[in-house]
This record gives C-alpha cells, sequence and structure tokens, in this order.
C-alpha cells in the first residue's frame, strides 16, 4: 500500500461529524465560560458602584457571584475531557462501522458504553437548555437598562423630565430593597451607560448567552451522532451473529455431505 492510499484509508476513518460536534462543543463552552467570568466580575463592581454602597448589602449576591465563577471552572474542565472522550467514541464506533463486513467485532461492553453515553448526553442537553434560559437572563436586564438610556438620550426625554427616567436594579430581586442608593435616575444612568464596564459586561453577556446556544446544539448533534452510531453497533452485532451461525450451518452440512459420501463408498 502506497503513502497516498494510507492516507486516503486514516482520512475514511475519521469521525468527521463527531469532529464538527466536538468543535462546536470546545467553541460554545470556551465562550460561555470565559466571557460569562468576566462579565460576572464587571456586573458586581457596577453594584458595588453605583447601586450598592454598602458590602453587606450585596454580600450574599457577591458570594453567589463567586460560587458561579468557580462552577464554570468545573463546567469547562468537564466538557473539554467529556468532549474527548466522545471524539475518541466517535473513533471506535466509526472504525466499528468500517470494519462491518470483516473480522471486527464489537462487544457487548463497547454497546453498554455507546448506549450510557447516549443517555448522558441527552441529559446534558436537557441540563444546558437551562443554562441556555439562564444565560439569557442577564441579557435581558442588561438591555432593559441600555434601552432605558437610549430614551434618555432620545428627543423623546425633552417632554418629560429626565430625573424621573430610572432604573432599579432592587425589583429584580438582585439586591435587598434596603440597599441605598438602589436605583439610578437621568444623567447618573446615562454615565453608568456609557463606562466600559457596562459596555464590555453587556456585550460579554450576549456573547456568553450565544456560547450556550451553541453548546446546546452541539449536544444535540452529539445525541444524533451517537443514537446513530448506537444503531449501527447494533446492528453490526447481529449481523456477525446471523453470519457465524450461517457459516456453522454451512459447515455442518458439508460435514453431513462428506460424511453421506464415505458411506456410499463404503456401502459399494
Amino acid at each position: 500500500m502506497g503513502c497516498f492510499e494510507c492516507c486516503i484509508k486514516c482520512l475514511g476513518g475519521v469521525p468527521y461529524a463527531s469532529l464538527v460536534a466536538t468543535i462546536l462543543c470546545f467553541s460554545g463552552v470556551a465562550l460561555f465560560c470565559g466571557c460569562g467570568h468576566v462579565a460576572l466580575t464587571g456586573t458586581v463592581s457596577i453594584l458595588e458602584s453605583h447601586f450598592s454602597k454598602v458590602a453587606s448589602d450585596h454580600a450574599m449576591l457577591t458570594d453567589v457571584i463567586q460560587l458561579m465563577q468557580y462552577v464554570i471552572y468545573g463546567i469547562a474542565s468537564f466538557f473539554f475531557l467529556y468532549g474527548i472522550i466522545l471524539l475518541a467514541e466517535g473513533f471506535y464506533t466509526t472504525s466499528a462501522v468500517k470494519e462491518l463486513h470483516s473480522e471486527f467485532k464489537t462487544t457487548l461492553c463497547g454497546r453498554c458504553i455507546s448506549g450510557m453515553f447516549v443517555f448522558l448526553t441527552y441529559i446534558l442537553g436537557v441540563a444546558w437548555l437551562g443554562v441556555f434560559g439562564f444565560s439569557a437572563v442577564p441579557v435581558f436586564l442588561f438591555y432593559n437598562m441600555w434601552s432605558t438610556c437610549a430614551t434618555i438620550k432620545s428627543s423623546v426625554s425633552n417632554l418629560t423630565d429626565v430625573d424621573s427616567i430610572c432604573v432599579d436594579v432592587r425589583q429584580y430581586g438582585i439586591i435587598p430593597w434596603n440597599a441605598t442608593p438602589g436605583k439610578a435616575c437621568g444623567s447618573t444612568l446615562g454615565d453608568i451607560c456609557n463606562t466600559s464596564e457596562f459596555y464590555l459586561s453587556y456585550h460579554l453577556y450576549i456573547v456568553a448567552c450565544a456560547g450556550a446556544g451553541a453548546t446546546v446544539i452541539a449536544l444535540i448533534h452529539f445525541l444524533m451522532i451517537l443514537s446513530a452510531n448506537w444503531a449501527y453497533l447494533k446492528d453490526a452485532s447481529q449481523m456477525h451473529a446471523y453470519q457465524d451461525i450461517k457459516m456453522k450451518e454451512e459447515q455442518e452440512l458439508q460435514d453431513i455431505t462428506s460424511r453421506s459420501k464415505e458411506c456410499l463408498h463404503s456401502y459399494t
């Protein structure tokens, strides 16, 4: 076999669908974890600077955000390992399907592992749907704040008192009602929206939400791949079992035929 034929054979065994899903999963998780971590830090800075001047008022929120940042570290590590495992499983099942009519035989353990990955990927897909919905909440809150600032700058604000246009973050349950000042109005709110922290956090939350959506798509892609590969492995196992039975029957038929011929020759 030449070098070109060897390369073609190697490329034919690459699970391209699993490779695309792995790249999409890594990209989505990286965007969600990286952007989400920085955006959470910016959110705490905005709250401490403009909405909650007393540390005890937002102490619980700070602890929750720190916990979420640690969870982000765990999510990034887990999905890096899980993506590599699913890619390796894709190589295994692709090789099994490619060698369907040869000496390659799938084991019961291999099929059970494939089925386990199908179930686990389904659970993770449902969980990431919740993460995707949760990541849209800060985007909604920042969008409301940004649109309020746009109202202040527009011509509509000339017809009303600018100081009467406010954003009260206490109504969202982020900080308690006794937090001071708790809200920002008029030109103060406009100055907050013009800060680099607000601008960066808002856009990072959007990118993090998009990363969560990409991860959901990647997990759905993985689920389709794993389901198809599991079905192929099951068919391969049944095919090999049928071929073994057929070979045994043909061998027994040949043995019976040869014994019959021997008996006939001895009789004659």
